[in-house]
């Protein structure tokens, strides 16, 4: 059987490592992506472990790479992910990784702070000199000609070193200047004022130009304030509000001469520092680019080594500490190439010494491997989203790929919008190696984006299903000629108004000519126009339910028989598997049955003698006829009674067959005499085991249905309350289930209702008016149409019928032979996406 039917086999191997060479080892089995280890030291501590020195170290590169990786995000750098795929570096390798990455560190240290230090200096000076600039302006100007001496009341615009204050002033102007916050204003200057009480003259007006914050790194307008005040106590209280209030103080110069000298000089220094701050730009990015080169080999590298350290810290020592075992599950289809990356990894690290794998036997049950492709892996994530399936047991994927869509079709058949879904996947499945489309980050465009497939089909059988309806846009096509003949109806009963008064129905079928047989492909398009169109299709659609639900339970009862036979419970065949399928066919089945024999023996020139399928099948349960219902066929009454007595005879069986077997397989032994156990039947089954039994299992192990040794002594209250609950559940889910089909016709009338309701109120108001103008107003209507029907029909109908036919996979059909209490295989591997 292929991987898809059943999980591959797998086996528990030791592998035998060389401590030269067991670096390099798993190095190769990462690359290759083969095994699961397993932790031999789980009572041991992470801080404990032989290798702990060797990740501490790889963390600390990590801890550099981070560094430098937000370095290059603060310069607004933007790091590509790795362009190829590095091994995972040697001892010596990773030395100079870690001598390079701390260097360049270092260097990046260095720089930014000199950086820092440079910008925050010409930051200042650059604030000194407008602040020189704005002061100069306050102190600096004459005295309008004519104007009489001013009283000691100064305001803010008047020249504070105004010559004709100086005669009136007996004590000596001093200067505070700086920049403050321009958030600070109102408090600081309403301080200023109280604590000084009036004896200074503060002047306030913003930078010409924005500035960096140093705190917070934005761009903001600094305003510059010049205080003039007189005392050295009024001054000390000056600078100690400035001092808490963040302000940069400045010295400000008492002659005119003194300031010009001094912004000529911070000119040149501002010249002098924009050079070397345009060097240290240039040599800061060069330092960058290193980094860029570097840093994402580096990563990929530094993670494979810390992984393939964890991975050794798994591993167990023997006693002479020259060799370490691992154990590992493998897949015995992968034993070959496990042995050839152990003697290619041995061969690069220079050991003389090859290291080898030995499979050994087990009792537990191996994790699940099923390989998918990029087509099955949308169904397969279904079925491991319902659980994982047991080790070995029939995988329901590869029919789900056909039953899943099939039944998503019937509750959603319509020819126009399987169209659009199915186009709308196809542009996904031809551009799918598209960088945009795989590394989009939007959860729910990737969710449809791995389910392409899947959308695919369901689109491909939602066009079939739609021919079978008869429907595109909820609109019936003319593909071939109606089997109604209207012409004949017309000139046999000649419609008159007393005939359409006692005939509701216009067309018999009765009349010669009128009906001209079945319909080629699908429902005829005349039905649209019938008056009892949705009786007609509520009846069809209804019956076609219960059909398909009944042969879908049925298919996944008959699947149970691989399960019984791989894992030799051959018992289970004819005390679980016989009861289930005669309980299902002998009352289900035999629904199936009424209902195609009345399609085949009845015609529409009888239709209105044919009994009620549903009161049959009532009278069934209920061992009597109805004189009103007349019988399908002689002897009717009979056979239903016989299928009633098979059906509750298989229930005693059900229930009681499995426990009343095992508990007498358990006693036969103590009865009789007991068998030998050699030593060739606890050996595992390595050499000629047969076709689908484990590597793992004994012969005792497969004899007794897979189980552990423990399974030898058996709790019968345990087994018979088991097979006690299966069989409630199976009997009341054959009724339940059936029931639960009838979702199919009941989202199938809900989406086509929708999609003729949606037609009729927006659609068919588009060509009332068949002109120019009408033409004009057709654009914005079938805007509206389009929107309302994507939205609407195609994503939240689409989404619903998937719903119910994840849940008619899950609970009706997986319910019958499917366990999914397994566990996935998760093999070591350097997965290329996992290290960015």
């Amino acid at each position: 059987m292929g991987s898809l039917f059943r999980s591959e086999e797998v086996c528990l191997a030791q592998l035998f490592l060389q401590s030269a060479s067991a670096y390099s080892c798993v190095s190769e089995l990462g690359e290759r992506g083969l095994l699961e280890f397993r932790d031999l030291n789980p009572k041991v501590s992470a801080f404990q472990r032989r290798f702990v020195g060797e990740v501490r170290r790889c963390e600390e590169m990590e801890k550099t790479f981070t560094f430098l990786q937000q370095e290059l995000r603060g310069a607004g750098r933007v790091l590509e992910p790795c362009p190829e795929n590095p091994r995972a570096p040697l001892a010596r390798e990773a030395l100079r990784v870690q001598e390079q990455s701390e260097q360049l560190a270092q260097e990046l240290r260095e720089v930014s702070r000199n950086r820092a230090s440079l910008r925050g200096r010409l930051r200042e000076l650059r604030q000194y000199l407008h602040v020189l600039r704005e002061g100069q302006r306050f102190t600096s100007l004459p005295a309008p000609l004519g104007s009489p001496p001013r009283p000691r009341a100064l305001s803010e615009r008047e020249p504070i070193l105004d010559p004709s204050l100086h005669q009136h002033l007996d004590r000596k102007i001093n200067f505070v200047a700086g920049v403050i916050h321009p958030w600070r204003v109102n408090a600081f200057e309403r301080l200023l004022w109280r604590a000084c009480r009036g004896y200074l003259v503060a002047s306030f007006v913003e930078m010409p130009e924005p500035m960096e914050d140093p705190a917070t790194g934005e761009s903001i307008t600094w305003v510059i304030f010049l205080i003039s005040y007189w005392g050295e106590q009024i001054g000390q209280k000056i600078r100690k509000i400035s001092d808490c209030f963040h302000c940069h103080m400045y010295p400000y110069p008492e002659s005119e001469a003194s300031r010009a000298d001094t912004m000529s000089g911070l000119h040149s220094q501002i010249q002098d520092l924009s050079v070397v701050l345009e060097e240290t730009e240039q040599y800061l990015a060069q330092v960058l680019d290193k980094v860029v080169l570097a840093l994402p080999t580096w990563r990929v590298q530094v993670q494979k080594m810390k992984a393939i350290y964890l991975i050794l810290n798994q591993c167990s020592f023997d006693v002479t500490e020259k060799c370490l075992i691992a154990e590992v599950w493998c897949p015995v289809r992968d034993l070959t190439q496990v042995q050839d990356a152990l003697r290619q990894g041995s061969y690069k690290s220079g050991s003389s010494v090859e290291c080898f794998v030995q499979r050994i036997p087990t009792s537990e049950s191996p994790p699940t491997l099923i390989r998918t492709n990029k087509f099955t892996a949308g169904f397969q994530s279904i079925v491991d989203a319902y659980g994982v399936a047991s080790y070995q047991e029939v995988n329901p994927a590869p029919y789900a790929i056909i039953t899943f869509p099939f039944i998503f079709a019937i509750m959603f058949g319509d020819v126009g919008h399987g169209l659009l879904m199915f186009l709308f996947a196809l542009w996904m499945v031809l551009y799918e190696n598209s960088p945009s489309l795989r590394q989009a980050s939007n959860e729910i465009w990737l969710t449809f984006f791995e389910g392409r497939y899947l959308i695919l089909l369901m689109g491909a059988f939602s066009i079939y299903t739609g021919f079978i309806y008869n429907e595109c846009f909820s609109k019936a096509t003319v593909i071939f000629p109606s089997a109604w003949s209207v012409a004949t109806m017309a000139n046999r009963s000649s419609w008159s108004s007393a005939y359409l008064a006692t005939h509701p129905s216009l067309m018999d079928p009765n009349v010669t000519g009128v009906f001209q047989g079945p319909y080629p492909f699908g429902i005829d398009p005349i039905w649209s126009l019938a008056t009892n169109h949705l009786n007609f299709l509520n009846s069809f659609k209804m019956k076609m339910s219960v059909v398909l639900g009944i042969v879908h339970m049925g298919f996944g009862v008959l699947l149970g028989v691989f399960n019984h036979v791989h894992f030799q419970q051959r018992h289970r065949l004819v005390l679980e598997l016989l009861p289930e399928m005669v309980f299902l066919l002998a009352l289900f089945g035999y629904l199936v049955f009424l209902i195609f024999y009345k399609w085949v023996k009845f015609s529409a020139a009888d239709s209105l003698v044919a009994p009620s399928i549903l009161i049959h099948f009532i009278d069934m349960f209920l061992f009597t006829s109805n004189a009103g219902n007349l019988p399908l066929y002689r002897g009717q009454v009979p056979v239903q009674t016989v299928l009633v007595v098979l059906a509750l005879a298989s229930v005693p069986v059900l229930l009681l067959g499995t426990p009343l077997y095992l508990c007498c397989q358990q006693r036969a032994p103590r009865t009789g005499r007991p068998a030998p156990v050699t030593t060739a039947e606890q050996e595992p089954l390595l050499e000629g085991q047969e076709a689908g039994s484990s590597v793992n299992a004994t012969k005792e192990d497969v004899e007794s249905g897979g189980h552990g040794p423990d399974a030898k002594h058996l709790d019968f209250a345990e087994i018979f309350m088991h097979q006690a609950i299966h069989t409630i559940e199976y009997c009341l889910g054959c009724v339940s289930n059936t029931a639960s089909y009838l979702r199919l016709w009941a989202l199938s009338l809900a989406h086509a209702q929708l999609s003729e309701v949606l037609w009729t109120m927006v659609m068919r108001n588009g060509f009332v008016r068949l002109n120019y103008a009408g033409g004009v107003v057709l654009v914005p209507v079938f805007a509206a149409f389009a929107v309302l029907t994507v939205a609407i029909l195609l994503v939240m109908e689409g989404l619903s019928a998937f719903l119910h036919a994840l849940r008619l996979h899950w609970v009706e059909f997986q319910n019958k032979f499917y366990v999914g209490a397994g566990y996935k295989l998760c093999p070591f591997a350097f997965a290329p996406n996992a290290w960015e």
